[in-house]
C-alpha cells in the first residue's frame, strides 16, 4: 500500500507487486492483471476509462494512485529515421531515449540514470555528471511514452498490441547511465518489459550493457535472463583503464571471468562485446588478435562501434577501410563480428552522444555504489 497521502503510480508496478496491491485493497488478484491490460496493452492513462472495473473501485484508485509519465521537452527525428526524445523527470532532470527503426525492427534504446558516475572517456553523458538513479517507473515510462508516440504516428493511430511488430521489437539499456550500478530498479523494469501483461517483449530482445560491474554482473544471471552485452573497448588493461576507468577497480581478466561464470549458468547464452573503434589507439591488427585471444572460449558476438565524435573530443574515429580491416581478422578467428552502423548522427542521438540534462551534479566521492540486489 501506499504511503499515507501518496499516490502509488501505478506505471512501473510488476505483476507480483501490483497483485499485493489489490489483495491489501480487499480484491481479488486477477484485477492487477485488468489494469496492467490496460496501461500496457492499450496505453491508457485515466483510471476512470478501465470499464470492467466497478465504478467504485475506478473512484478509489483515482484517490489513491496515478499514472505518471514525463513530458517530452524534445522529440526530434533523423534523417535516416532514427528518433529522439528528451524527457522530463518531475525534479528538472531530464533523460533521452532513442527509437532506432530498421526494416521490420524497432530497437528502443532506454536510459537507466540521469548522467552516468563511470566517467568513460568518449562518451558524452559521462561529461554531463551523475545526478541520481531512475525509478522502475521512469524506466519503464520511456517505454510506454515511445510506445504511445510512435502507435500515434501510424495509419489507424492506435497504441500498438503486445508483439506488434510495426513498433517496438528490443529494448536495449544502452542509454545514460551504467544499469549494473540502478540494478534493483532495472531489473522490476525488464519484468514488465517480458511480462504477458506487459510489453510482452522475448528475453532475447531485451539486452542490458554494460561497462563491468563485476560485483553486480554475478548476481544479474540470478535474476533475470534478459540478453548481455559488455562494453570492452580496449585488449590491455593500460588502455582501458583510461577510456573506461571502472576498469581500475574490475580489470579485464576479472570481467571477463565475471562473464564466464554468467555464461556458464546458461550454455544457451552469448554475450555481445562493443568495441569502439579509435583511429591509431586500439584499431590495429595485433589488438584485434589480442581481442581473439582474450574471448577465446566463450560464446560471443563482438559488435564493432564507430567512434562518434562530439565537441571537444579527443579522439577520432577509424577509417572505414581499417574497421574492415580488423573485422576480417575476427571473423578469420572464427568470431562472429558486425560494424553498428552510426544512426541518428545528426540529432546526437547516436552511441555515446546522449547528454540529456542533469540537473544538479553528485560530487564523485558520492556518486552511486554498487546496488545491493535482492531476489
Amino acid at each position: 500500500m501506499p504511503v499515507s497521502g501518496v499516490r502509488l503510480n501505478l506505471l512501473g508496478q510488476d505483476r507480483e507487486s501490483m497483485e499485493a496491491f489489490f489483495t491489501d485493497l480487499g480484491e481479488p488478484a486477477y484485477r492487477a492483471h485488468q489494469v496492467m491490460k490496460w496501461l500496457y496493452h492499450l496505453g491508457v492513462r485515466d483510471v476512470h476509462c478501465m470499464t470492467n472495473l466497478s465504478k467504485a473501485l475506478r473512484t478509489r484508485l483515482a484517490d489513491t494512485t496515478e499514472i505518471a509519465v514525463p513530458e517530452a521537452a524534445s522529440d526530434q527525428v533523423s534523417a535516416d529515421g532514427t528518433r529522439k526524445w528528451l524527457f522530463a523527470l518531475e525534479d528538472g532532470n531530464c533523460v533521452e531515449t532513442v527509437f532506432i527503426p530498421d526494416g521490420d525492427r524497432g530497437t528502443l534504446c532506454v536510459s537507466s540514470q540521469v548522467g552516468c558516475p563511470l566517467d568513460c572517456a568518449f562518451c558524452v553523458t559521462a561529461q554531463q555528471g551523475f545526478n541520481r538513479n531512475l525509478s522502475a517507473a521512469e524506466i519503464v515510462a520511456q517505454v510506454w511514452l515511445a510506445n504511445e508516440r510512435l502507435g500515434a504516428d501510424t495509419a489507424d493511430g492506435l497504441w500498438p498490441g503486445v508483439n506488434d511488430s510495426r513498433l517496438i521489437t528490443n529494448v536495449v539499456f544502452m542509454g545514460m547511465g551504467e544499469p549494473l550500478l540502478n540494478v534493483d530498479n532495472v531489473v522490476r523494469a525488464t519484468r514488465l518489459l517480458m511480462d504477458d501483461l506487459g510489453f510482452g517483449l522475448s528475453k532475447r530482445r531485451v539486452t542490458l550493457s554494460t561497462a563491468g560491474v563485476v560485483p553486480a554482473l554475478d548476481r544479474l544471471a540470478s535474476l533475470t535472463d534478459i540478453s548481455l552485452a559488455v562494453s570492452l573497448h580496449a585488449v590491455s588493461d593500460e588502455l582501458r583503464s583510461r577510456l573506461v576507468p571502472i576498469n581500475r577497480k574490475y580489470p579485464i581478466r576479472e570481467l571477463l571471468e565475471a562473464c564466464r561464470r554468467f555464461i556458464a549458468k546458461d550454455r544457451r547464452r552469448r554475450i555481445t562485446f562493443e568495441y569502439i573503434m579509435l583511429a591509431g589507439l586500439n584499431d590495429g591488427d595485433e589488438d584485434a588478435r589480442r581481442l581473439a585471444r582474450l574471448l577465446r572460449g566463450i560464446p560471443a558476438k563482438i559488435n564493432l562501434i564507430p567512434f562518434n565524435p562530439y565537441p571537444g573530443a579527443p579522439y577520432h574515429a577509424s577509417p572505414s577501410r581499417r574497421i574492415d580491416e580488423f573485422r576480417e581478422v575476427l571473423i578469420a578467428a572464427g568470431l562472429m563480428t558486425i560494424t553498428r552502423k552510426p544512426r541518428g548522427q545528426d540529432i546526437d542521438a547516436a552511441c555515446g552522444q546522449l547528454a540529456g540534462r542533469v540537473r544538479a551534479r553528485v560530487p564523485r566521492r558520492a556518486q552511486a555504489p554498487v546496488v545491493e540486489l535482492h531476489a
